[in-house]
């Protein structure tokens, strides 16, 4: 993803007999790099940041930096861009600036029982088998989950590390991944040894133990294994895009709307992932700058939560000067930037995860070169392993707690919105997992007032609600049924047509029951839409309602009269 190009004037391109590419150059040494890679690496100059803006939409932007732009594209990304007239300077590919004793020396020598080590890059063999190494080694607490698999059909696995690892506890939910970008390859290894660090350490280390126990931990090395083992079994000239030439963080649903291509398997099968779990919060590691990189990459403004991104961003990067040499990690702010305040992007996974998921996940870059010589490794982690621990405490820290039924205790899944805080169209409220109703809320020190609402049940606000850095506040919650206190028992009968209507529709009221009959509509967050009380007799069996001020969605319409109530669901939809 964004990373910095270490600038020096690359020009030694084995066919391009050391000069510039520009757009009349011979197509064959175009052809020969897409041959080779699949992708090609460029550079270009551009007079104003609107530009970047624009051309993030047409190629995989690397980075921006003065008037530069470094990017990447596919064949037919490269061909349309030729057409836009810049002048073009082809650079080697990353991947492939590593002699192979750089990258894995002896590796084939090498096997599960250097766990601990990595020293080296596995192959890819290896790298499954450590993993599943992992799970068959700690059953307890270790569990091997397919994500789904590649175009190539290579599996995407993750850990999963708790102290009840089969079940889905009130706990929150953390998810580490790496190496979407298949030659940014120091995240890949640091999470090996995360893994291994913990797994370890659980009953040994308090600290490593108290988080595995209050903690579910996901764990995706390597999130593009096509990109990554390009060549085959052997990490070698690794690659940015996955087999089929798509930049996979420019491949997500795009929350400013536009079309970000063709969804690859890979896309796929971790947006199903991100849907059957309910991540609280999410890190996604990158290669190509030193920098802690948070939302939003696609809009100018800021999160709600801007000033708790900006601090755990410092706690981490201050966390890594410690543990390091002066100077790693400083990259833009002293380690951390606003995403779009470097440069925008189109499709990417930590904007998807925030407004869609409701996930709080940031991008990491942890080293400037993309593909880190493999004696390097070692030193990495033990610049980042700190950092690496404190951000997954930040998942325990804010206000977090169980929503349930006030008659039944039954567990709920409800919307958790924070009142003169959350924006509606940021998405940044959060909701209550099933089936344990457990949601934990990461947020700044400071006290709020917090709405849970529910379809069916009555919203309840809590004031009040104090956090302090680095503690939880524990709020369990009840939340009252909109039938509560009806002495008889509710009848359901359709009552509501047309169904679907837009906003114009009729409601059949019962045969030989006189009186007054209160009607209510409610929307799916619990909130009272349209109230009326009506005189009905034999005489009247249907009474016509016009409600089209109200948005397109599902409706929760409510009738009652003494103790009786009906009730039928129906759809506005303009």
């Amino acid at each position: 993803m964004k990373r910095i190009y270490l600038v020096f004037l690359v020009i030694l391109i084995s066919f391009l007999g050391g000069k510039l590419y520009s757009q009349q150059s011979n197509s064959l040494i175009v052809d020969s790099i897409f041959q080779q890679w699949g992708e090609i690496y460029f550079k270009f100059k551009v007079q104003h940041r609107s530009e970047v803006d624009s051309l993030t939409r047409i190629i995989s932007i690397d980075n921006y930096k003065g008037n530069e732009v470094f990017a990447y594209a596919n064949r037919k990304q490269f061909d349309f861009f030729k057409t836009l007239a810049y002048h073009v300077t082809i650079l080697p590919n990353p991947g492939g600036l590593l002699k192979e004793a750089e990258t894995h020396g002896d590796t084939l020598s090498k096997g599960i029982q250097t766990v601990g080590q990595w020293n080296f890059y596995p192959t890819y063999q290896q790298y499954v088998d450590t993993m599943l190494y992992f799970a068959a080694t700690y059953p307890e607490i270790c569990r091997l989950d397919t994500i789904g698999a590649t175009v190539l059909g290579r599996k995407l696995i993750a850990l999963k590390i708790s102290d009840s690892v089969n079940v889905s506890e009130a706990e929150p939910e953390f998810f580490y991944t790496s190496t979407m970008h298949g030659d940014e390859t120091t995240g890949y290894i640091l999470m090996l040894h995360l893994a291994d660090s913990l797994l370890r350490g659980y009953g040994i280390s308090p600290r490593i133990t108290d988080m595995v126990n209050k903690t579910e931990i996901f764990i995706n090395p390597l999130a593009n294994p096509d990109g990554t083992y390009r060549t085959g079994n052997i990490l070698n000239n690794p690659t940015r895009t996955n087999y089929n030439g798509y930049d996979l963080n420019r491949n997500f649903p795009d929350v400013g709307g536009s079309n970000t291509g063709i969804k690859q398997p890979e896309t796929l099968a971790f947006m199903d992932y991100a849907s059957q779990h309910n991540f609280v919060m999410s890190a996604n590691f990158h290669g190509g700058a030193e920098v802690y990189n948070y939302p939003w990459d696609r809009w100018p403004r800021l999160t709600a939560d801007d000033a708790w991104w900006r601090y755990t961003g410092r706690e981490y990067a201050d966390t890594v000067h410690k543990y390091s040499f002066s100077g790693y990690f400083t990259d833009y702010y002293n380690g951390i930037t606003n995403g779009y305040a470097w440069y925008s992007i189109d499709g990417g996974r930590q904007d998807y995860m925030n407004y869609f998921k409701h996930c709080r996940e940031v991008t990491i870059e942890l080293s400037n070169t993309k593909f880190l010589p493999a004696a390097s490794l070692i030193a990495y982690w033990k610049y980042n392993y700190h950092s690496l621990l404190t951000f997954i405490d930040e998942a325990n820290y804010g206000f977090q707690g169980l929503v349930t039924d006030t008659v039944t205790g039954e567990k709920l899944k409800a919307k958790v919105f924070v009142l003169s805080h959350d924006i509606q169209a940021d998405s940044s409220f959060i909701y209550s997992k099933l089936p344990s109703g457990f949601y934990a809320r990461p947020i700044n020190e400071g006290t709020y007032s917090v709405v849970f609402s529910a379809p069916g049940y009555f919203p309840k606000t809590v004031n009040n609600v104090t956090v302090a850095k680095h503690s939880t506040f524990y709020l369990d919650v009840q939340l009252r049924p909109l039938t509560f206190g009806i002495s008889e028992k509710v009848v359901r009968a359709p009552l509501v047509y047309p169904n679907p209507n837009k906003g114009q529709f009729r409601i059949i009221l019962p045969l030989k029951d006189k009186g007054e009959w209160k009607i209510e509509v409610v929307d799916q967050m619990g909130r009272k839409a349209f109230s009326q009380t009506i005189q009905s007799d034999l005489a009247l069996t249907s009474s016509e309602f016009v409600l089209d001020h109200l948005p397109s969605g599902i409706y929760l319409m409510l009738l009652s009269k003494e103790g009786k109530i009906f009730r039928d669901k129906f759809m506005i939809q303009k």
